[in-house]
């Protein structure tokens, strides 16, 4: 079957007065596998109704942005799809005039693998699907050490190359160090992720105190948009992107 699947759902409800008499008498449910078995016996009718929209997302979602060396699959506490993911928010901040010390990206943002090979448009939408937008906060030393533990207590989070943490197989954080170096509660750091986190999201509360906050709105700053902008440049270097596993966050017993 293939993986591109369009799906159009017609509905019309018709609402009718209740009345008070009436009373539920039993509750009843069912699931319907949706699978390649609906294949066997294509409606001919639906498939040529089907055919014009099928053509306008697969324009919209097959043209391809670049190549991946190798299928990478989120996990915690440490994957090659959340590095990757991490990196990408520190490589793009060039374009917005920021250095920052660090990058973070939430593993409950990494909706879908990402697939060996030709890499479109349509993967990066199934990995990123939401309108979260690349952001930009300072964090003291004390508050990154907050949000190191909290990203301790769930088991992991996305982290860029800078990182290294050693957590506990009970969520807590021994130690932790950026660029190799210990960190300094009074120092400042500026960190990279996506705005939804800023809230205090995904049980990082710790962004929460986060100033100097610079968080473009405009939909070209799409944390997807970032991605493909990525993966497009490595393209155009004749390089594949690929990440590896380094030891940014590791359990220690």
């Amino acid at each position: 079957m293939d993986r591109k699947l369009v799906i159009i759902i017609m509905m019309t409800v018709g609402l009718t007065a209740c009345r008070t008499h009436y009373q539920v008498a039993s509750v009843e449910r069912s699931t319907i596998l949706v699978n390649s078995r609906y294949d066997a016996h294509p409606d001919a009718e639906a498939a040529t109704f089907l055919q014009y929209y099928t053509q306008v997302i697969d324009s919209i979602m097959g043209p391809k942005v670049g190549r991946s060396a190798k299928f990478m699959s989120p996990k915690r506490p440490e994957s090659e799809i959340s590095n990757l993911l991490a990196d990408i928010m520190v490589w793009a901040a060039k374009d917005y005039g920021e250095h920052p010390d660090f990058g973070v990206y939430n593993m409950g943002g990494i909706r879908a693998d990402l697939p060996k090979g030709d890499v479109t448009y349509g993967d990066v939408l199934d990995i990123a699907p939401f309108e979260n937008k690349i952001a930009f906060t300072t964090l003291s030393g004390a508050e990154v050490l907050e949000l190191f533990r909290e990203m301790a207590a769930v088991g992991g989070e996305g982290v860029s190359h800078a990182v290294r943490m050693v957590i506990t197989t009970d969520g807590k954080l021994v130690r932790a160090t950026i660029h190799g170096k210990s960190i300094n509660p009074q120092q400042d750091y500026r960190i990279v992720t996506i705005d939804y986190l800023l809230g205090g999201t995904d049980k990082m509360s710790a962004f929460k105190k986060g100033r100097n906050i610079n968080s473009p709105q405009e939909e070209k700053n799409n944390s997807r948009f970032v991605i493909m902008n990525y993966f497009r440049e490595m393209d155009k270097q004749g390089k594949e992107v690929d990440a590896q596993m380094e030891g940014r966050i590791t359990i220690e017993d």
